[in-house]
């Protein structure tokens, strides 16, 4: 099969096809539908195994790389996604699915033109129907509206929408009862009554939201893209992964771990937001008590701490929904001053993606990165972002389509030329809430369970001691929420797909 690189569509000629028996052929047709079954009953993973099986005996039908194409869109595979839609379409250039699952792997790595050309070849081929002409005629909005946007945009160096916000201008109405911050500085009980307040689905008054933005913006500013984090030794020191806008389960996470505190301390590694439609109020949260407990309250920049993902994932709608255009672009200027990682006691490194391309990789290089920016689609910050642990040896492509896989040859040597003991990572689900690869040396956790209240998983943190670096797991179920689904505010691109 043709290779096709995941940042782009494929214009390779199509291949020299191999003689399939007829009994091999049918074969492979009932892994195919054995494998749709499971699509049905939502094991994706398991319809990715029998997808594959039929491949690797009929690598002939289009139909089996279509529909492997879209579990891995399920399971957000985008690179693979994109590779097996490109391939689906060398057999058959009029399969009008496998154009579809290209464009919508296009469209989640904010490739939007290519996107586009997809659907104007499904218009193309179907110019009477009514769903492709819808899909064409939504993509075309959001390039023209990107378009638009960067036509009247000043330079992103120049820009700075926190020093064009006039607090001092914005009322506090009279019938306000939410918390207030006391001499504009965030207090415990300002916390503890924001915490009330969004728990019952109430706002935080803007002028406070926008204080709190403009407040953390500075204090992230000062900070170096690698953080060096020093637990005392006999302290508690916890490490969360992604939350995804699931503030009851934040919530929750305070609920068996303590509040954070100078006693308490914590890292939250990325992916605060998207996804889950409480992530205005799971961001608030957070970084109130990063300007509570500057020194004691840590925050990674996730992948989805930027642009492209905020205006797919729902965070950028729900910020507007429940406040304004200009503060989305405000999150936006604090997000480009996350740190990148953090290294805990000199012997942990934590990010919320992976490790890198290269071994020659030091925690210097770390530091030196200039952040302020969107994630570029390599080096080191790409990587830091989206990169995953494979169980072999080598490096691979990224199954979604950004970053690499890393396998457990390159930990070992970054964690030895560094002097480290082992890494820690967010980035994906895991059924337990973590799991551990790479001899003990790569963890992944994951704090979001039941993760968009579909997939079922446990959540979890890590903690470890000052003086024992050892990690201990926690895992916990799901709490009840409000009935607002998760992607309520996503971008209505991503309901065609549904």
């Amino acid at each position: 099969m043709a290779a096709t690189g995941v940042n782009g569509n494929s214009s390779e000629k199509r291949p020299e096809l191999p003689e399939i028996s007829e009994e091999t052929k049918q074969k492979a047709q009932e892994l195919k539908e054995k494998a749709n079954g499971f699509f049905k009953n939502q094991d994706f993973g398991q319809a990715i195994t029998f997808y594959t099986q039929a491949i690797e005996l009929n690598p002939t039908e289009a139909t089996f790389y279509g529909n492997r194409s879209f579990a891995y869109l399920k399971t957000e595979c985008f690179g693979y996604a994109l590779s097996d839609a490109s391939s689906a379409l060398d057999l058959d250039p009029k399969y009008v699915k496998a154009y579809y699952r290209r464009a919508t792997a296009n469209m989640a790595l904010g490739k939007f033109k290519l996107a586009l050309k997809d659907f104007e070849a499904v218009t193309k081929c179907k110019p009477t129907d009514k769903d492709a002409s819808a899909k064409y005629n939504e993509c075309k909005k959001i390039v023209t509206r990107i378009a638009f946007e960067r036509a009247i945009s000043v330079d992103e160096a120049h820009k700075n929408i926190a020093d064009q916000i006039d607090i001092s201008s914005m009322t506090i109405e009279d019938d306000y009862k939410g918390p207030k911050l006391e001499n504009n500085t965030v207090t415990h009980d300002f916390v503890m009554s924001l915490m009330d307040v969004f728990k019952k689905q109430e706002k935080l008054h803007r002028r406070y939201a926008y204080q709190i933005l403009v407040e953390t913006k500075k204090v992230f500013e000062k900070q170096p893209s690698l953080v060096d984090i020093q637990v005392a030794e006999g302290k508690k020191f916890t490490i969360c992964g992604d939350i995804h806008g699931q503030f009851y389960d934040l919530m929750n996470i305070f609920e068996l771990n303590g509040l954070p505190s100078e006693d308490n301390p914590y890292l939250f590694n990325g992916d605060f937001v998207d996804r889950g439609s409480f992530s205005v109020e799971c961001i608030m949260v957070l970084l109130s008590f990063k300007l509570l407990y500057p020194n004691h309250f840590f925050m990674s920049r996730g992948n989805h701490e930027s642009v492209t993902m905020n205006q797919m994932y729902g965070f950028e709608g729900e910020v507007k929904a429940k406040y304004t255009a200009k503060m989305a672009e405000l999150f936006t200027e604090v997000f480009n001053w996350l740190p990148l990682c953090h290294c805990i006691n000199n012997k942990i490194i934590v990010m919320h993606g992976g490790l890198f391309s290269s071994d020659d990789v030091t925690l210097d290089d770390l530091r030196k990165i200039e952040r302020n920016r969107q994630p570029p689609e390599s080096g080191l910050m790409c990587e830091l972002l989206w990169s995953d642990p494979q169980r072999q040896s080598g490096r691979s492509p990224s199954k979604r389509g950004v970053g690499i896989h890393f396998g457990p040859d390159v930990t070992k040597q970054f964690l030895q030329k560094n002097n480290l003991d082992y890494v820690v990572r967010s980035h994906e689900v895991r059924s337990d809430g973590y799991e551990v690869l790479h001899d003990g040396k790569c963890i992944t956790v994951f704090s979001a369970p039941n993760y968009c209240d579909t997939m079922g998983n446990k959540g979890a943190f890590i903690t470890i001691k000052g003086d024992d670096l050892t990690p201990k797991y926690t895992t916990y179920s799901a709490v009840p929420h409000p009935n607002v689904k998760p992607m309520a505010y996503a971008n209505s691109f991503l309901s065609l797909f549904s």
